[in-house]
């Protein structure tokens, strides 16, 4: 028995009488404690609160209330405060930290009518793709049993493709929502920088907004991701004073109307040719249906820049945890890095000790990165390319600091070029699954739109995805 509708046809289901939220509570309950046992995805479970909302929710219900997500049973990713519940992105440091209150993004699922079922499993300090930590053990892959679902967001991305979950926060700033998205064969969105509040998403209290990272709705469905992203959107408290959002509809309804670019290599990592050939297949399939199709070489910014500035900010963002040792350490490999070294490797470790000045440059750079993308989206809406650069990878594959992909090895995490296409400029991504390999792990594509026009990309997916039965 499993969670077997997406989001949107619950809610559907539970404002018509067709469902009651304790019956399809008690049936997401009984489905974690039958399969999580293997997959071990929903690791902090909150089931006595989930079963007394889902008694209130059909009481709201019988009374004729309705919210888009009453009764509709969800997950959270565990970096994310839930109150009542541990905090820890699985560090053993902070294994027993309670939190007191909701993170926003939380708070609004919660308001807009969600049973939260209980938290998702992270890898560890929510970096790299292993799935595991100390605190709660490694995760599986339910599409690809022995396999990694990717990370950080590896817990929530296994829950909804196992039909534990209809829906789950993920959290990106390197891949986080789209690695796992796609090595578990479901949705997930990326949104554009600062549209979701990132508020109780922290440790030891912190207070600045991680820069760059953008929290975003995983789900089973492309209008699902537009559901959670309608309800989790706007401004904090602090700047909802004078600001308030009006996020753009999709720019078209139709696929013939799309105007896309196809990046399926990166110049400065490889790619795995399955990975090439399903985001050349949907190329060929939006074609088909209309789309005006082309490449991307030499029309979008120079993708090598993109992961260049990119690197340099992203060790300025994760620069507040290193160490005194561990900076000392980088500088001594800086020292002996060649002068003609331009490897995504030589710029994590040139990130890793860099002066605010450098920052400032990088930041400066940003910009007119972002700029450059608002002219280019005057002529195109949507850019595709792969969400990463190889299928699920087995668990020791996944905790390797090295992996061999199309017959290169590389450093595990130069992979991360693909994401911060989207990441560098702050731009909205939407990973959909397309197609499988022949020994059955999922491939997905990623789908680049404009900035804080996340519907577009959101909408594209829908448009490609299969007829869904309501």
């Amino acid at each position: 028995m499993t969670v077997n509708k997406d989001a949107t046809a619950l809610a559907a289901d539970l404002a018509a009488g067709a469902l009651s939220a304790r019956n399809l509570t008690e049936t997401a309950i009984a489905a974690i404690e039958a399969k999580d046992g293997a997959i071990n995805a929903v690791v902090v479970h909150d089931f006595d609160r989930a079963r007394r909302a889902a008694v209130e929710a059909d009481k709201r219900l019988a009374a004729g209330e309705r919210l888009p997500l009453l009764g509709v049973p969800v997950t959270i990713k565990e970096s994310f405060d839930t109150a009542g519940l541990p905090t820890s992105w699985g560090l053993e440091a902070f294994r027993h930290a309670i939190a007191a209150e909701d993170a926003v993004v939380v708070g609004r699922l919660r308001a807009a009518g969600a049973i939260i079922l209980g938290k998702t499993n992270v890898s560890e300090g929510l970096s790299g793709w292993n799935a595991t930590n100390a605190v709660y053990g490694r995760t599986d892959n339910p599409l690809a049993p022995g396999h990694t679902p990717g990370g950080s967001s590896s817990g929530g991305a296994a829950a909804i493709a196992a039909g534990l979950s209809a829906l789950d926060i993920g959290s990106d700033l390197g891949g986080s929502i789209r690695g796992p998205a796609h090595f578990c064969g479901i949705f997930g969105h990326n949104s554009t920088a600062g549209l979701l509040p990132l508020r109780g998403h922290v440790l030891a209290g912190r207070k600045a907004r991680l820069d760059m990272s953008a929290p975003g709705p995983m789900a089973n469905s492309a209008r699902d991701l537009a559901l959670g992203l309608s309800i989790m959107a706007g401004p904090d408290l602090d700047e909802a004073t004078g600001y308030r959002l009006a996020l753009p509809a999709a720019r078209h309804d139709t696929i013939s109307d799309f105007r896309v670019l196809v990046l399926p290599e990166h110049p400065l990592v490889p790619t795995e040719p399955c990975v090439r050939q399903a985001v050349e297949t949907f190329a060929l399939a939006l074609a088909r249906r209309g789309a005006s199709v082309q490449s991307a070489l030499g029309i979008i910014p120079d993708p090598a820049e993109s992961t260049s500035i990119y690197m340099a900010l992203l060790g300025g963002a994760l620069g507040l945890g290193q160490t005194a040792e561990a900076a000392e350490q980088g500088r001594a490999k800086v020292a002996a890095l060649l002068p003609e070294d331009q490897s995504i490797s030589a710029m994590r470790l040139l990130a890793s000790v860099i002066s605010h000045a450098d920052w400032l440059v990088a930041n400066e750079a940003r910009v007119k990165l972002r700029w450059a993308w608002c002219e280019l989206f005057k002529s195109y809406d949507a850019v595709i390319c792969p969400p990463t650069s190889v299928p699920a990878l087995t668990h020791a594959d996944a905790a390797a600091t090295h992996i061999e992909v199309d017959g290169q090895t590389i450093d595990a995490g130069d992979t991360v070029a693909w994401a911060s296409l989207a990441t560098a400029a702050g731009l909205p991504a939407t990973v959909m699954p397309v197609s499988k390999t022949p020994d059955g792990r999922p491939l997905g594509v990623q789908i680049i739109g404009p900035y804080l026009e996340d519907y577009t990309p959101i909408r594209l997916a829908e448009l490609m995805s299969p007829a869904r039965a309501n």
